[in-house]
């Protein structure tokens, strides 16, 4: 253990940051088949886009699903737009993301699954003092309209996406602006996420790294990134006792 992990173990908890697909939002039930119906209105119904948008996307028709390898996975609409637009023969602008952010969230929250009981683990987080906010790679209002139709939006202090004005993972803006906002040191705040891009935020901003599995694509390195590995945010207060 280093000595800045031994300081951080030793310091009390102020708050606890959570990604949001793969760790509280189920990505491959809520997205898989959202992702198809968005591309399908993004083609307008053209099939030959629909096919080139999913081969951009790494995205199986059959299974209604995404390949280890899609840029879906852990980027933002500003990663792959322009890859869209091309797959649609449009010129890539802040109009085409705006479209796909709008239609991922009619489409994400028409087939909203959650991973265990988010609401379980936010009142038992709360109750413990903690602070409570999401960093996504998701749109803001695709954040809050998520959470608020999960019924947990009330327990988050401080939601932010790509498009909030802090930037995006795997840099730490985000991450940052909650530090700045809510006057807190590094080591008093733990980041939770299912990708890389999470944990590698989180160590570009000093935050203790908490990786959880319950992602799309965990790879084979993630416990190497991470202070702790858990199988879902249904084991954060069993950490909390262990971590004392």
């Amino acid at each position: 253990m280093t000595a800045d992990l031994a300081t951080a173990s030793a310091t009390p908890l102020r708050a606890i940051l959570l990604d949001k697909d793969g760790t509280f939002v189920d990505f491959h039930q809520t997205w898989g088949p959202a992702a198809f119906r968005v591309m399908t209105r993004m083609a307008g119904g053209d099939r030959g886009r629909v096919g080139r948008l999913m081969a951009v996307s790494h995205y199986d028709e059959a299974s209604l699903s995404f390949r280890p390898t899609s840029p879906l996975v852990a980027g933002s609409s500003a990663d792959y737009g322009p890859l869209w637009a091309d797959a649609i023969g449009v010129p890539f602008s802040a109009a085409v993301t705006d479209e796909m952010d709008r239609l991922f969230v009619a489409e994400g929250l028409a087939g909203l699954v959650a991973i265990g009981d988010p609401n379980a683990v936010m009142i038992d987080l709360k109750r413990r003092g903690l602070i409570l906010g999401v960093v996504t790679n998701d749109s803001e209002n695709g954040a809050r309209s998520q959470t608020a139709k999960l019924g947990i939006d009330h327990h988050f202090d401080f939601i932010v996406g790509w498009d909030s004005g802090h930037g995006r993972k795997p840099e730490a803006g985000q991450i940052h602006a909650f530090l700045d906002s809510h006057g807190m040191a590094p080591h008093e705040v733990a980041m939770v996420g299912d990708s890389l891009h999470d944990m590698h935020a989180a160590r570009k901003a000093g935050v203790i790294a908490v990786g959880v599995t319950s992602g799309p694509m965990v790879p084979d390195e993630f416990e190497s990134h991470a202070d702790v590995v858990l199988g879902s945010i249904m084991e954060l207060g069993d950490w909390l006792d262990r971590r004392g």
